[in-house]
């Protein structure tokens, strides 16, 4: 979908168009300065502008003028991806010029966009258009995040904001328009980071407190139960969702840091189907979220599941704030969290130097220094991030534990790696201290086959040395001995088999030992640990989710199922 063609934002819609969307709505009247939604709304409507005008405005801090972002007249409607996604506008809409609009309540426009393909793509190009404008021009002053650049917080939210492709601005608050804004506030250095939005200032922010301010915190909504919970939000997460919802089923997706899981941290992945000169693993994801919000998936994060159990005959996810959400099946996909070298001062510089991710945003953390980084792993994640940042015209030092790269590495990769001369490759090595004072300055790497140890100059350190599976919060589910989830065939014991034996039926393909809990992706035993195979677990395991809500529903209530 080309969201950069000129008339993409500010489509001519067809007498057809106009009126498959007149049938939706109803008439309104547009006076001047009549307010169609403000800055923080987190319900408003559709709009299609019969006559007259309006104005999007965005509005500002207290020493800054509002500005109008954009002006739509007659065949034009209003709105942005925040329509499908839930989240608070950013911008007021105005009336300057009076005249009509037909108005479409939200619920009426989420069912266009699921019943009318031929018209949801002509508003998700704009929609999509439109927060590129955003991202990229004036709008991204909506949010400002002020902090500093070797803050682990300020990484925090910058990367969040980032892979929900957020508009929004970074300022250091260490350079003179960051010290204007923080006094424009009556803020702190203590309170870093500081993000300002449209309708309040958050001091020593979060993602989690950002998040809650902009509508994109799961809201509980009572006696509900839904088709299908996803927990989380990589590569097989979004597929899940996308098939689920997609298919028809109520789907909600819950994601603890960001979207887009490892994928997302990848510069660049040249083996994906259909793309020979590769992509960035975080628009691979990003446009699987809106894919997923387009087919009417709800999508929350930051929003940690802390434990699965069995309530009322429903499956029921207690979440970090204590919110209890009932569901009919749930799909596992909470992947893996990285791990981290077992070295003194290693959590102090971890988003000050130390960075599991080898995108623009930590590339730009290491330029204009000394441009001395250390990748730290043998994988083709780390291959990938050695070549992305020595693109950057950076000197990386690659340290493998192994004598060779081409032991757990593609052998393209591992040659492109060997002809390119702004990598220094350390074999049979690994880093034993990491030094420096507010931020990473120096690394030590010490060489099994000699048993020397050298310093090296090093103001970013990306570790990417495998990761253990996010599975501490289900003691229900059966696991093997490394962590990681048991499904399917791989359920072999009495236990285990009892209980299907009770429904009548063999566990389904990606089943856990829990009836209508399922696993894909790198939290799953077995799984392949590949973007494309985790795209193609989360999209099959919907076939079996189907198959268990036709099949268990009634009668999971009445099964003494072990939990």
């Amino acid at each position: 979908m080309d969201t950069t063609a000129p008339d993409a934002a500010f489509p001519t819609l067809t007498a057809g168009e106009l009126e498959r969307i007149r049938a939706r709505g109803e008439p309104a009247t547009l006076r001047t300065g009549d307010v169609l939604y403000s800055a923080g709304d987190r319900d408003y409507d559709f709009f299609l502008i019969e006559s007259g005008e309006v104005e999007i405005v965005r509005t500002a801090r207290p020493d800054s003028p509002a500005q109008v972002v954009a002006s739509h007249g007659s065949g034009r409607f209003l709105g942005e991806l925040n329509l499908l996604t839930g989240q608070a506008a950013y911008l007021a809409a105005r009336v300057t010029v009076p005249g009509t609009a037909t108005r479409v309540p939200r619920a009426r426009f989420r069912q266009l966009m699921a019943e009318d393909p031929e018209l949801a793509d002509v508003i998700l190009r704009a929609f999509m258009a439109r927060r590129e404008i955003l991202r990229t021009g004036e709008g991204k002053r909506s949010v400002e995040i002020i902090g500093r650049e070797a803050c682990a917080g300020t990484l925090a939210l910058r990367n969040w904001a980032s892979r929900l492709q957020l508009p929004h601005i970074w300022i250091d608050a260490d350079t003179p328009g960051g010290e204007a804004v923080l006094e424009s506030v009556g803020a702190s250095t203590e309170e870093l980071p500081i993000v300002v939005t449209p309708t309040a200032v958050l001091r020593n922010a979060t993602p989690g407190i950002l998040a809650q301010t902009l509508g994109l915190t799961y809201r509980a909504t009572p006696d509900r139960v839904f088709d299908l919970v996803v927990v989380g939000g990589g590569p097989a997460g979004l597929a899940a969702a996308v098939y689920g919802a997609s298919e028809g089923l109520d789907t909600v997706l819950v994601e603890s840091v960001a979207v887009g899981g490892q994928a997302a941290a990848s510069s660049r992945i040249e083996n994906y189907l259909g793309f020979p000169s590769g992509l960035p693993g975080a628009e691979l994801t990003s446009r699987a979220l809106v894919q997923a919000q387009k087919f009417g998936a709800g999508v929350t994060s930051p929003c940690e599941a802390l434990s699965l159990h069995l309530g009322n005959g429903q499956l029921m996810i207690t979440l970090a704030d204590g919110t209890e959400v009932a569901t009919h099946s749930v799909v596992l996909a909470t992947g893996a969290s990285y791990r981290k070298l077992d070295l003194e001062n290693w959590s102090r510089f971890e988003g000050a130097g130390i960075y599991y991710a080898a995108t623009e945003l930590e590339a730009r953390s290491c330029a204009g220094q000394r441009n001395e980084v250390a990748v730290v792993g043998g994988a083709n994640s780390a291959g990938q991030a050695a070549l992305f940042l020595a693109g950057r015209d950076t000197h990386v030092h690659l340290i493998i534990r192994k004598p060779d790269l081409e032991s757990g590495m593609s052998r393209y990769l591992a040659d492109r790696i060997l002809a390119e001369p702004r990598i220094e490759l350390h074999t049979s090595a690994q880093v034993v201290a990491v030094g420096g004072g507010s931020a990473l300055e120096t690394i030590k790497v010490a060489d099994a086959r000699t048993g020397t140890e050298l310093d090296l100059p090093c103001v970013g350190l990306f570790c990417f040395i495998g990761a253990v599976p996010a599975t501490a919060w289900l003691d229900n589910v059966a696991l093997d001995e490394a962590g990681f989830v048991l499904t399917d065939t791989d359920l072999t014991s009495v236990d285990e088999q009892a209980t299907f034996e009770m429904l009548g039926r063999r566990p389904l393909p990606f089943e856990t030992s829990i009836p209508g809990v399922f696993a894909v992706g790198d939290v799953r035993k077995g799984s392949m640990k590949r973007v494309a195979a985790a795209v193609g677990e989360g999209a099959s395991a919907i076939r079996s989710v189907h198959s268990a809500i036709g099949t268990d529903n009634r009668q999971l209530a009445r099964t003494p199922v072990r939990m």
